[in-house]
């Protein structure tokens, strides 16, 4: 199996299927999220769910799982005041009070490394509670 980028300080490899699919979303606009989960017996980060171009914010949330950490990237379109198209990525590290310790741990350690395999992250959030990933938060930021 071809690995991508190893997270050194973790020992957890980022799967080149992590890579391509986020230049998929990034360049070919195929996708509009992408949902990422580490498997702790193989220390693979992988995609867990790809969101399709007709998807939106509230499909990303709901894909969450609310006991189990995750990360995610949204790709937000937006026009601006001066009536200009634009595009941001959002990261989001996603870790539920409900999840276990040992996964919170794991997740926030691994989280740097895999921002750096993905390149051209705008913005980056990080959310224990829907509310404090909800879509008024992206608008905000984005702007």
């Amino acid at each position: 199996m071809a690995m991508a980028f190893k997270m050194a300080t973790t020992g957890m490899w980022v799967t080149d299927e992590c890579k391509n699919s986020f230049m998929e979303m990034k360049w070919k606009k195929v996708h509009r999220y992408i949902v990422f989960k580490i498997d702790e017996g193989s220390r693979l980060v992988k995609v867990d769910k790809v969101g399709g171009p007709g998807e939106g914010y509230a499909d990303l949330a709901a894909s969450l799982p609310k006991d189990d950490c995750r990360y995610a990237v949204f790709d937000f379109d937006f026009v601006t005041v001066d009536n200009c198209r634009k595009s941001k990525i959002f990261f989001i590290a996603w870790s539920p009070t409900a999840s276990r310790i040992r996964a919170k741990i794991l997740y926030a350690t691994s989280k740097d490394g895999l921002r750096r395999a993905l390149d051209g992250i705008s913005y980056e959030l990080q959310a224990t509670d829907p509310a404090e990933m909800g879509f008024d938060v992206i608008q905000d930021r984005a702007k």
